[in-house]
């Protein structure tokens, strides 16, 4: 059974063609059974380069690191916000479950377990209604509820998890139940938390930073907006704290980033967990981009807040958007194909990238049959004007262990023992694949293009074919075939040539209605007897 077939009973019969992919796995060549891979240098992502780089800064600046609560009860936010809590809520996320339902086990229920094909006795029905007993109380935990079914029904996964779709709709059709627990939507409501625990189990100045995921219910995502994002903040605790200790960290990160210049603007937002006529926005003048760009925000904790979760200290705090920094320092003009290139982002491949992924497809696999190849190149180009008919002899004599005799000809009269095509080179420009003459008039503007400032892959027609030629002998005397005639005429595809585009690339291409232009004639013929 293929995909396709497995795919289509899914939808009829889940369970079973879940069952029958299992027969899709095949046992790996023995050259891939027990894989090492080598350690090589990979490719990082722009935003987690730039979150290493704050992180460092921070650490050189003495400050500790911290990992704050993720999850954050609606109180704290009343806590923190006073009035304004609410509109806050607004834009958080709420956690949900679902609930546990009671599962009766009635006659009715009993008769469609029968009905699906499943003896039941008395142990097997005490066994499952044990296991939603256990469901119920939390004991059983919900990924194994299907194992646990099966097994008390003494049947096969798949089975239990029809007897579950089939015969207990109550939890088919469960719906989820807010609960009043919030994601972090700011990484304050999370430092009010961690102070709580720690602003007096520590020497005082207390600097700790943390840098990680908030979550924002926007009402959409856009060029500079996104659900979650994260958060570079710090906390200074100390008995007196002014607001230029948050200018001068501020000055310091930036500078890091090579900032030269900084002014600092009230905030208009004026949140309230923050001193009033504190909160102000940081702005980075930045040489290379020659613009005033806003970069963080830092405040004084307000002491109302504070009271709430035990603190007389002061607080002063500060974030930073590593989105926004990445951005920033990327010359990035949409926060969704910075963040999610692979989604959002333009699909690019370089005519590097493009030259690694175009290869010759039938090589010569022995060593002869390497040197084979090497003598068919060597006769072709020596005589490739020859004029016909002619013929020439490649090699005679043993060859993986019986006498062959191996020669170019050209039966026809007039012409020449090669096409003017067979040395055309392949180069590749600007998402184009192209043959290129190397003799000969170019008129078309593209192939001159080409070969001026494309990357060639000093591959010619010639020695393409000369490797498919000896790879197709070496199969002839492994066969056992007494004579075969290779012959080329027309390129019009990359096959003609015995070259192979990957379909990453073959896609890249078409999609961005690029040319595979390597037509040509080649008309080269070999014959090749078994002596």
């Amino acid at each position: 059974m293929d995909k396709k077939k497995i795919i289509k009973l899914a939808k009829k019969d889940f369970e079973k063609a879940w069952v029958e992919s299992g027969k899709l796995l095949k046992t790996p060549h023995h050259d891939q059974q027990h894989p090492r891979l080598r350690f090589t240098t990979g490719k990082s992502h722009v935003l987690y380069d730039t979150i290493w780089q704050i992180r460092q800064a921070y650490l050189q600046l003495g400050f500790q690191e911290t990992i704050n609560p993720l999850f954050v009860e609606e109180e704290h936010v009343y806590k923190q916000f006073g009035p304004e809590a609410p509109a806050v809520l607004d834009r958080c996320f709420y956690l949900a479950g679902l609930p546990r339902p009671d599962i009766g086990l009635g006659m009715d229920k009993i008769e469609k377990i029968e009905k699906l094909g499943v003896e039941v006795n008395e142990n097997r029905l005490k066994g499952l209604q044990d296991v939603f007993r256990g469901y119920k109380k939390g004991d059983v935990e919900g990924d194994d509820l299907v194992h646990d079914v099966s097994t008390s029904l003494e049947v096969e996964d798949h089975v239990g998890l029809r007897v579950l779709e089939k015969v207990f709709p109550e939890i088919q059709e469960l719906q989820p139940i807010s609960s009043r627990t919030t994601l972090r939507s700011h990484m304050t409501s999370g430092w009010f938390i961690s102070l709580q625990n720690a602003h007096n189990h520590s020497k005082l100045p207390l600097k700790l930073f943390s840098i990680d995921r908030c979550f924002r219910r926007e009402q959409r995502e856009d060029s500079s907006h996104l659900m979650t994002y994260h958060s570079a903040s710090c906390v200074v605790v100390d008995e007196e704290v002014s607001l230029d200790m948050g200018k001068a960290i501020s000055e310091s990160l930036l500078e890091y980033f090579g900032f030269s210049k900084f002014k600092f603007l009230p905030d208009e937002k004026k949140s309230k967990y923050y001193i009033p006529e504190t909160q102000t926005e940081v702005y980075g003048y930045h040489p290379k981009l020659k613009e005033w760009i806003e970069i963080a925000t830092f405040g004084l904790y307000s002491p109302i807040a504070l009271s709430k979760y035990g603190i007389d200290e002061e607080v002063m705090n500060l974030g930073v958007g590593a989105e926004r920094m990445a951005m920033v320092l990327n010359q990035a003009n949409d926060i969704r194909e910075m963040v999610y290139p692979q989604i959002y982002g333009k699909w690019e491949l370089s005519d590097r990238d493009l030259a690694t992924m175009l290869r010759i497809n039938y090589y010569p696999v022995t060593e002869e049959g390497k040197a084979l190849m090497d003598n068919i190149i060597s006769v072709w180009s020596e005589n490739a004007s020859a004029e016909s008919p002619c013929e020439f002899t490649i090699f005679s004599g043993e060859f993986l262990g019986k006498n062959i005799t191996l020669n170019a000809v050209e039966e026809e009269s007039n012409t020449r023992l090669l096409g003017p095509a067979a040395k055309n080179q392949v180069y590749i420009y600007q998402g184009n694949i192209v043959g290129v003459p190397v003799e000969g008039k170019l008129d078309d503007p593209l192939i001159k293009e080409a070969m001026d400032n494309g990357i060639p892959i000093n591959t010619s027609y010639l020695e393409a074919l000369a490797a498919q030629a000896a790879y197709k002998v070496e199969e002839m005397v492994v066969s056992g075939m007494d004579e075969i005639k290779i012959r080329s005429t027309i390129a019009r595809s990359l096959s003609d040539i015995n070259l192979q585009l990957d379909n990453v690339a073959l896609n890249y291409i078409t999609g961005n209605n690029k040319e595979i232009d390597i037509r040509g004639p080649i008309f080269s013929t070999l014959v090749c007897r078994m002596d």
